[in-house]
């Protein structure tokens, strides 16, 4: 009985912070941060924060600095931003230094009074005071020592943190607090991290004229936008390329488009469409087939969890612009909204922020993810005029 050829599997990964097999758009911030790591201590690129709302490349853009720094032999603590990371950083730190450390080391275990005297016992491995800046401190050090022996190039750490939000801004005071010292002593460390918009700029603001977050304020901007398109066709094209499969003309270029240069949404399209192939190509049906279930997957990925984000005149500003079938006419918002344009502008500063939207023309806004109008129209504008009364009679 002939064998049934094995179907490939999927190539395209449309999962939120995997790192895609072709990734697009990307190429500059990489050049930037790999010349910052060989250029030493003090190159603005090594201190970086990345921004922009969901599903633009955030996380997938730090899992590439990480493998940057990989190449460099460089240590790497991938964290998130919630309660503890400082003391789960520091015990990463410890356990990386605990490897170097070769040696029995002896610690303080007593004072002897009146005369003084000290008493010390050995232990099997080193047992530095439990701050994350005196272990990295020591990390370093030993590092260093390590590398003048062999003569290498210094190894550094690369420390990436994930969902980084004003709510846990104690901490973060503290981890800055460790970083700026670390900085200021020449040592081998970068730090890369990623949040949304709204969870970011409140770090980066003053607070009665001083922020205590400094070293957010003088760290490496990086806003991550859409893909060119061009890059987009030639990732989705390279990518079902490694699995032996192809596209038509005329299926590639509905698939590039449909994605608006979105990163999630390349993987979304690709992904779906290559649900639907047949022989060894990926036509027009399975290209439009693929579009449609990848809009309805952005919207619980993506457009539900954006919205949520954002107050309710947020979302109504939103929704008075989802009526236009393109750009929308502030005058026309604030009309929608019932309110003065005064007060409409003030929102159109906090989505523009919030990288919920774009300026086009002035006075004209439009929405800055793919899609978006037809999720709020679907699923929010009768909510709305129901909830808000925000038509005019």
């Amino acid at each position: 009985m002939p064998s049934i050829p094995a179907r490939p599997r999927n190539p395209f990964t449309a999962t939120v912070g995997k790192t895609p097999l072709v990734l697009a758009g990307r190429d500059q911030y990489l050049r930037d941060f790999d010349a910052a790591i060989q250029d030493g201590p003090g190159s603005h690129e090594r201190i970086s924060i990345v921004t922009g709302p969901r599903g633009i490349g955030k996380t997938v853009l730090l899992n590439e600095f990480e493998a940057v720094a990989k190449t460099h032999s460089w240590y790497v603590i991938s964290e998130t931003t919630t309660r503890g990371f400082n003391d789960r950083i520091r015990d990463r730190a410890f356990s990386l230094l605990q490897d170097l450390s070769d040696e029995p080391k002896q610690r303080l275990s007593g004072i002897k009074l009146p005369y003084l005297g000290f008493d010390t016992e050995a232990i099997p491995s080193f047992s530095p005071t439990p701050t994350l800046r005196s272990i990295l401190e020591e990390l370093f050090d030993r590092q260093a020592e390590l590398d003048t022996r062999l003569g290498q190039e210094p190894v550094g750490l690369l420390i990436t943190l994930d969902e980084l939000h004003y709510a846990h801004m104690d901490e973060i005071i503290e981890f800055g607090t460790t970083i700026q010292h670390l900085v200021r002593e020449n040592r081998e460390i970068a730090i890369a991290m990623a949040g949304i918009p709204g969870a970011v700029k409140p770090l980066l603001a003053a607070d009665e004229g001083r922020n205590p977050v400094t070293f957010l304020r003088r760290a490496n901007k990086i806003e991550t936008g859409m893909v060119p398109i061009e890059e987009v066709r030639t990732a989705l094209d390279k990518t079902t390329e490694q699995v032996g499969i192809s596209w038509t003309p005329q299926a590639l270029d509905h698939a590039t488009k449909a994605t608006g240069g979105y990163p999630f949404m390349i993987q979304l399209v690709g992904q779906h469409a290559f649900r639907n192939y047949t022989g060894n190509t990926i036509d027009e049906e399975a290209v439009s087939r693929g579009i449609g279930d990848a809009r309805r997957k952005l919207g619980q990925l993506v457009h539900e969890p954006s919205i949520a984000d954002l107050s309710e005149v947020d979302r109504t500003f939103l929704i008075a612009m989802s009526t236009d079938d393109g750009p929308s006419r502030m005058s026309d918002i604030a009309a929608r909204m019932g309110v003065d344009a005064q007060y409409a502008g003030n929102y159109r500063k906090r989505l523009i922020d919030a990288e919920m939207i774009r300026p086009t023309a002035h006075g004209f806004v439009d929405y800055e993810l793919p899609y978006m109008r037809e999720y709020l129209r679907s699923h929010h504008a009768a909510e709305a005029m129901e909830q808000f009364s925000i038509w005019p009679e």
